[in-house]
């Protein structure tokens, strides 16, 4: 039990520059016997190491010495057309740069991400981009900790110390809830996500600011949380459209929730927008090819896959780099989906 408890304090190179003021890439150049710091950086560098008694990994080390041109992708759901969009970014900047791709499906499971990051770390790849699941920060701290360069992209994580690029989700889910509410929807749903992803709490957060700035009042029979699937649309639409006082519009939180929600509105004959108006995030391929076209917030796809491996090829270069918080801005693409009020809508 003694062996096991000092296992688990043993220290970690992020121990190392945490203490010693400096990067984790500094203090593996100078433990490796780097010369490209100064001797009193280099001298606090190995006191503090040998306070903490630190260790230097091994497997960090021949990941390392490697100098792999592959990069890791990890993506929750390889069926989104959003992160083929992505995916495409990543790959055209890559190829451009004598990089190659692997592409991992976590299908938001934790164990799966777990065992594909256990993967992508055996391959020695040059660095990761990720859309990062629950618990973030604890599944990512040993990639950190081993140096791999990582990215983490869509869903943003506050303690994930990384490189992130991300998307406006608040500011563009108010850009779509002003818009039904100037048509004269008083009684807006929201069907996102799960609570735990930020995706989902941005959208929700721009819903309820635009809701609160039109002094319309919240009401939290509106608002559905399920996952980022058909079934989770067509849920909520079965729930919502049930409701005693049903809304009059609903607006989703992914293209892919809004087309389950579209199947069950079809499914009980609800009349898009003439019963129920409908605005989505993302404006997918198939949006302008509906019946009626699909009012949609467009995200910059390709753009946030290429910025990522931008950024990641930065970082690989350079480790010492400053973190880079990138956010990109949406668009309002308005169609027909949005239309008129419901006329027997209530106040």
């Amino acid at each position: 039990m003694a062996h096991k408890r000092e296992a688990a304090q043993k220290a970690t190179i992020r121990d190392v520059a945490r203490k010693a003021k400096v990067s984790t890439a500094t203090v593996s150049r100078v433990l490796a016997g780097g010369t490209v710091v100064s001797e009193p950086l280099a001298a606090r560098v190995r006191a503090v190491a040998k306070q903490l008694r630190y260790q230097p990994n091994r497997v960090a080390r021949s990941l390392r010495s490697q100098k792999s041109h592959i990069v890791g992708v990890l993506i929750p759901n390889i069926q989104n057309p959003f992160f083929t969009g992505v995916i495409r970014g990543i790959e055209d900047l890559l190829q451009a740069t004598d990089y190659t791709l692997l592409l991992g499906n976590s299908d938001d499971n934790p164990a799966r991400e777990r065992n594909y990051l256990e993967l992508l770390k055996a391959e020695g790849v040059a660095g990761l981009i990720v859309v990062p699941g629950q618990d973030a920060a604890k599944t990512y701290d040993e990639i950190l900790s081993l140096e791999i360069p990582l990215v983490a992209i869509d869903r943003f994580v506050a303690d994930l110390p990384c490189d992130s690029v991300t998307v406006a989700n608040a500011e563009g889910a108010a850009a779509a809830i002003r818009h039904l509410l100037a048509l004269g929807h008083k009684r807006i749903a929201i069907a996102t996500g799960p609570e735990s992803i930020s995706t989902a709490r941005d959208r929700l957060t721009g819903y309820m600011r635009a809701l609160q700035a039109a002094r319309i009042p919240f009401d939290p029979v509106l608002v559905h949380h399920g996952m980022f699937r058909q079934e989770g649309g067509y849920e909520a639409a079965l729930q919502l459209i049930s409701l005693p006082s049903p809304p009059t519009a609903i607006f989703t939180a992914s293209g892919s929730i809004a087309l389950g929600v579209l199947r069950a509105l079809h499914d009980r004959t609800v009349q898009i927008p003439r019963q129920m108006a409908m605005v989505s995030f993302d404006d997918m391929p198939w949006a302008a090819a509906l019946s009626p076209p699909l009012t949609a917030v467009a995200q910059p796809m390709y753009e946030l896959g290429a910025i990522a491996a931008r950024l990641l090829l930065a970082r690989v270069r350079d480790g010492d780099l400053p973190l880079q918080r990138v956010q990109l801005q949406t668009q309002l693409v308005v169609r027909a989906s949005c239309g008129a009020p419901w006329p027997t809508a209530p106040d």
